[in-house]
């Protein structure tokens, strides 16, 4: 483990994250007292909803969830033994984390509005929601430097700077387009968008796993295998 100092987390990061993720809890409490006992949950394919829970799984459930996520993003730098490259891509890194909350936040006013009776139908807006978020997503992965929890991680992308590099840059266009082409696919229908994303995330997915073989079998200065 390197014995560089950890970065510290950026402070605007943090604000915005906070920030966030105290909306989602203040909805939740101004909620709680109007929405009934037995709220919706869970959707089909076709936005009608298929399970009931209670207060405490509708609107607790994403603030939460979020919180554990804040923790986790703090504690990563901290214990990844490549944490000296965290300064080098905290812009992406920023990006990553803020755009993750937006999604949950969106998320959250989503499931809360429908528990309040307003038609809505979530699941067409959360796949929406999902397409934007690989979109932003793509276009931070060409930036974040080597580390051991997010980016495209292979054998090869670990063990070569090269083919880390080549492979997060053709996977963020690849996220990107992924992304794009599910907006207009998830207006004609949701079983349409729902099959862009998912079919193009697992194509994109293969496409980036094999090409950073590709690339470290032809990098000079590659992590040899024992």
């Amino acid at each position: 483990m390197s014995s560089e100092p950890a970065p510290r987390p950026t402070l605007r990061r943090n604000v915005v994250s906070g920030t966030l993720i105290a909306m989602m809890f203040g909805l939740s409490a101004w909620a709680w007292p109007r929405v009934p006992d037995r709220i919706p949950v869970h959707f089909d394919f076709a936005g009608n909803v298929d399970r009931y829970g209670g207060r405490v799984e509708g609107l607790l459930v994403v603030p939460l969830l979020c919180l554990a996520l804040w923790g986790l993003f703090l504690l990563l730098p901290k214990i990844d033994p490549a944490r000296r490259d965290y300064s080098a891509f905290a812009g992406a890194w920023t990006l990553v984390q803020v755009s993750l909350f937006g999604f949950f936040t969106f998320l959250q006013v989503t499931m809360v509005g429908s528990a309040l009776g307003i038609h809505l139908d979530v699941s067409r807006a959360i796949t929406l929601g999902t397409a934007v978020l690989f979109i932003v997503l793509g276009s931070a992965l060409g930036r974040l430097k080597r580390n051991w929890f997010a980016g495209v991680r292979t054998p090869w992308t670990l063990s070569s700077e090269r083919s880390w590099v080549a492979t997060h840059r053709l996977a963020g266009k690849l996220f990107v387009a992924v992304g794009l082409l599910t907006l207009p696919a998830s207006l004609v229908s949701n079983a349409a968008g729902l099959g862009v994303l998912l079919g193009g995330l697992g194509a994109a997915s293969l496409v980036a796993v094999v090409y950073s073989y590709k690339v470290w079998r032809d990098d000079p200065d590659r992590t040899p295998r024992e």
